[in-house]
C-alpha cells in the first residue's frame, strides 16, 4: 500500500490513537503515516508526498478531515476516512466507520465519487459551517474535555444567555430574510455531527447547499427543534427557514464561526461560494 498515507491527529478521540495505529501496523507492512502536530505539519506531509500516493486517509474529526480535504482540492488525489472525532458528521454522511478492515478493503478497490465542497471567505469547508448560536458553542465546547455530554451541557448554558445575530443580505432576492437570527448555517451535508440533522435534505452532490436560518425560538419550542433535528425531520415553520444557494453574501455583527465543528474569526462581509464536484471520496 505504498500509495495511501495515513494522517493521525493525535488529540482526536480523547488522543486514544496508539489501538489504531497497532492495528495498522498488523494490516499493512510498513504503512505511510503522519502523527500530525499542526495544520502546517500536515500540509508539508501532504506536499512531500503528493506526487506518490493516490489516497489520503484522515484519522480524526471533521475538522482534521478538512484540513486533509483543502490540500485535494481539484486534484486526482483522493479522500478516505477512518472516523476519530467526537461528532463524526462527515465521515457519517460519507459512510465511513471504526471498521479498519473495511476501510482497507474500500482502498484495495479504489472506487471514489466527486462531492461538493464551498468557501466562506475562501476558507474551505466540507461539511456545516455557521454563525451565531452554534458558532459561540463551539468556543466554549473546545473548552471542555469535549463529548456529547459536554456539548449538551454548554448548548443549554449558551442558549440561555444568547443574543441574536443580525444579517443583512446584499442580493435584493433575499433581502427579505434580513433580520435577527439566533444561528445561521451553511450545510454541505445533512449533519453537524452526533446525527444531529441540521439540513436533512443537504445533498453534497447538487452544486448548491443549503443555507439554514433558525430564528431565536422559546423554550417551549425548543424539545420539538431538538425531536426534529434528531429524527430527520427539521423544516421550514416559523422559526426555521432553507434557503438553497451556489453562491450567496451578506453582513453579519459577529465574527465568530465554526468551520466543520472548528472555532474560526471570520470578518464580515461573508462570501460564501460551493465549489461543484471538487473533492474525491473514497466510496
Amino acid at each position: 500500500m505504498e500509495k495511501v498515507a495515513f494522517i493521525i491527529n493525535p488529540f482526536s478521540a480523547k488522543k486514544n490513537y496508539q489501538p489504531f495505529l497497532e492495528e495498522l501496523r498488523k494490516k499493512v507492512d510498513r504503512p505511510s503515516y503522519y502523527i500530525s502536530d499542526s495544520i502546517a505539519g500536515t500540509d508539508e506531509f501532504i506536499r512531500e508526498r503528493f506526487d506518490k500516493v493516490d489516497i489520503f486517509v484522515a484519522i480524526g474529526g471533521d475538522g482534521t478531515i478538512s484540513t486533509v480535504a483543502r490540500n485535494l482540492i481539484n486534484t486526482d488525489k483522493i479522500l478516505a476516512i477512518f472516523p476519530a472525532g467526537s461528532g463524526n458528521g462527515f465521515s457519517n454522511e460519507t459512510r465511513f466507520n471504526k471498521n479498519l478492515d473495511e476501510l482497507l478493503e474500500k482502498i484495495r478497490a479504489k472506487s471514489f465519487r466527486k462531492i461538493d465542497t464551498f468557501t466562506v471567505n475562501d476558507k474551505l469547508s466540507i461539511n456545516v459551517s455557521g454563525t451565531g448560536f452554534d458558532g459561540k458553542v463551539v468556543k466554549e465546547f473546545e473548552k471542555t474535555s469535549r463529548g456529547f455530554k459536554n456539548y449538551i451541557k454548554v448548548s443549554l448554558k449558551t442558549f440561555f444567555n444568547y443574543k441574536p445575530i443580525k444579517v443583512k443580505f446584499f442580493d435584493e432576492a433575499y433581502q427579505q430574510y434580513n433580520g435577527k437570527y439566533l444561528m445561521l448555517n451553511i450545510a454541505n451535508t445533512r449533519q453537524f455531527g452526533n446525527n444531529a440533522y441540521i439540513a436533512p435534505n443537504a445533498s453534497k452532490s447538487d452544486g448548491l447547499v443549503d443555507m439554514v436560518l433558525v430564528k431565536k425560538f422559546p423554550l417551549t419550542y425548543s424539545a420539538l427543534f431538538a425531536f426534529r433535528m434528531f429524527t430527520k425531520r427539521l423544516k421550514d415553520d416559523e422559526y426555521v427557514t432553507y434557503l438553497p444557494v451556489s453562491e450567496i453574501s451578506f453582513k453579519v455583527n459577529t465574527k465568530n464561526w465554526h468551520l466543520d465543528g472548528e472555532f474560526n474569526k471570520i470578518k464580515s462581509p461573508i462570501h460564501v461560494k460551493v465549489l461543484p464536484a471538487s473533492l474525491n471520496i473514497l466510496v
